[in-house]
């Protein structure tokens, strides 16, 4: 199969997205201090980051295809939740969404030809969660190394009462969004 991008990033969920839409990819991820900036707002943050991390790939490898770069982040009352740092951590931050809506913004750059932008903010409600799920939930690992310290796509989404907006932006690539800037670039479904 031709490779139609470069994908600036490790995460095995953007992999699977892309593979659903069945663009072909090459992975070189870049690593960024991801520190909010002082006052910084989460849409201009996870748009900075997006953009750093195409220009960052684009500066390693040069243009010769397309670079494709995405951040999502979880944000309780305006405030950007990363991922946790350790086992108390995450589980102060899964009692901080308990019973909430927050909401997850998840910008993508794409850099080729031109440099595109866009970005998919969605609202996600918890139910309430009990104390005994959550320490649960830690123990299954897949909060570690999550952005708000869950998984929609996995166990986390039985934590879900209601979504409105983009599940995959959720998940850490908009689909929709991703498909708009690829096809402004020339590149759509591969059927190799």
């Amino acid at each position: 199969m031709t490779v139609q991008i470069i994908l600036a990033s490790a995460s095995p969920r953007r992999r699977e997205l892309l593979d659903q839409i069945k663009v072909t990819y090459r992975i070189n991820p870049v690593d960024l201090d991801e520190t909010p900036l002082p006052n910084e707002t989460p849409l201009d943050y996870v748009r900075r980051l997006a953009a750093e991390k195409s220009a960052a790939c684009v500066a390693q490898l040069g243009g010769s295809l397309p670079i494709l770069a995405a951040d999502t982040a979880v944000v309780l009352d305006g405030l950007i939740m990363g991922k946790p740092k350790d086992r108390e951590d995450a589980l102060a931050m899964l009692r901080q969404l308990s019973g909430k809506m927050h909401r997850v913004y998840s910008a993508v750059s794409l850099r080729g030809r031109e440099h595109g932008q866009a970005v998919s903010i969605t609202e996600v409600r918890f139910r309430p969660l009990a104390e005994s799920e959550i320490a649960a939930y830690w123990r299954s690992g897949e909060p570690a190394d999550k952005a708000g310290s869950y998984a929609i796509q996995g166990l986390g989404g039985v934590f879900v009462e209601s979504i409105r907006g983009s599940f995959s932006g959720v998940v850490g690539l908009p689909l929709f969004e991703t498909a708009e800037l690829l096809s402004r670039q020339g590149i759509g479904f591969s059927n190799e």
